[in-house]
C-alpha cells in the first residue's frame, strides 16, 4: 500500500493505492466514500479487498472536507467533489501500469461516480455505483437534503443535523445538477449494488437507474442497509464476480 496526496489546485486529496501485484500492468479502480465518510469504512475496505482479489488495483481517495483531505466538511459541495475527482482521474490516467480505468463510489460517492462517468466517458471501461445517492439534486430542488427540510426558494445559510452541518452553497450547487443527463451520456457497462432495506437511499432509485442506463446490471443485496452492515461478504462477492467476468472478456 502506498499513501500520498494528489494536488487539486492547492487542495490536497488524501489517497491510498493498493496493488495486487506491483510487477505487472493491469486495471485500476478509483474508489470514493460517501457523505461524512472516509476511505477506511468497512464497506469501502471490503470493496477494495474484493477488487484486489480480482486482480484490480485500487486508488482510494477522500474528497474535500472528508478524512485526511484538505477542506472543511461544512464547506464541501458536489462541485468541489467533482473538481477533486477530475484531478484524481487525470492522476490515474498518467500511472504507467494502468491498462483500464474504472470508478466506484458509495452513496454520495456513487452519485459522484455517475457524474464523473459521464464527464470522462472515454476514460472508463465501466462504473460501479454502490447505493448511489443520486436523488440528492432532485431532493434539493424540492426542499429536502438528507431528510432535512427547507424553503427551496430561499436557501438557508446553513442546514444541520445532530451529526453534521452544511452551508447553503451545498444546496445551491446540488439544485443545478440533473443526474438523468449524466446517465444518458454514459453508454458503457454499469454495475449497481444496493441493499433492498436501505433507509437512506431508497432501493427504487437503483431500479430506476438500471432502467435508464444503456447497459446496467443491478445486484440487490437482500436485507442490507445503506452501509451493507452484516452483508459485506455479499457486497464483496458482487464486486469480485463483476471484475472476474470483465477479465474473462479480455
Amino acid at each position: 500500500m502506498k499513501e500520498f496526496y494528489i494536488n487539486n489546485d492547492g487542495i490536497r486529496i488524501h489517497a491510498k493505492l493498493d496493488r495486487p501485484d506491483e510487477t505487472v500492468k493491469g486495471p485500476l479502480c478509483i474508489l470514493v466514500h460517501g457523505f461524512t465518510g472516509h476511505m477506511e469504512e468497512d464497506h469501502i475496505t471490503a470493496a477494495q479487498k474484493a477488487m484486489n482479489e480480482a486482480g484490480i488495483s485500487v486508488l482510494r481517495v477522500e474528497m474535500y472536507g472528508h478524512g485526511k483531505s484538505d477542506g472543511i466538511f461544512r464547506e464541501h459541495t458536489l462541485y468541489k467533489w467533482v473538481t477533486n475527482a477530475l484531478a484524481v482521474v487525470e492522476y490515474a490516467k498518467k500511472l504507467d501500469f494502468v491498462t483500464e480505468l474504472y470508478m466506484c463510489g458509495h452513496s454520495q460517492g456513487g452519485l459522484l461516480t455517475m457524474l464523473i462517468g459521464a464527464m470522462c466517458a472515454d476514460d472508463f471501461k465501466a462504473i460501479i455505483p454502490l447505493s448511489p445517492a443520486w436523488m440528492i439534486p432532485e431532493n434539493a430542488r424540492n426542499g429536502i437534503v438528507l431528510g432535512n427540510s427547507f424553503d427551496q426558494e430561499h436557501i438557508p445559510e446553513k442546514l444541520a443535523s445532530e451529526s453534521w452541518e452544511i452551508s447553503g452553497d451545498y444546496i445551491r450547487t446540488a439544485q443545478t445538477i440533473h443526474v438523468e443527463d449524466s446517465i444518458a451520456r454514459f453508454k458503457k457497462k454499469v454495475l449497481i449494488v444496493h441493499g433492498d432495506e436501505d433507509d437512506i437511499v431508497p432501493f427504487s432509485y437503483a431500479e430506476k437507474a438500471e432502467k435508464l442506463y444503456n447497459d446496467a446490471e443491478l445486484i440487490p443485496i437482500h436485507g442490507a442497509d445503506h452501509g451493507f452492515i452484516g452483508h459485506l461478504d455479499e457486497l464483496a462477492d458482487a464486486i469480485c464476480s463483476f471484475f472476474r467476468r470483465e477479465a474473462s472478456k479480455s
